[in-house]
């Protein structure tokens, strides 16, 4: 994957995907009873932090500068 392909679709990602996710998982969890104020703080934790896994790829060097190809 080239660098630029890289940076517009991690920005896509952070500026699209990643407001559609947050919106989702706060529907999916206030659809259910509401849970004690730990297991609530662990679900919202966990959906913050596994996101970004599949997306590692993506992401990796994409804030540092840009290789000239010679």
């Amino acid at each position: 994957m080239s660098y630029k392909l890289k940076r517009r679709l991690s920005l896509l990602i952070l500026v699209v995907g990643l407001p559609v996710y947050i919106v989702v998982i706060i529907n999916l969890i206030s659809s259910f009873e509401r849970p004690n104020f730990l297991v609530e703080l662990l679900i919202y934790l966990l959906s913050g932090v596994v996101w970004a896994f599949p997306l590692k790829s993506v992401f990796q060097g994409v804030g540092q500068a840009e290789e000239d190809p010679k």
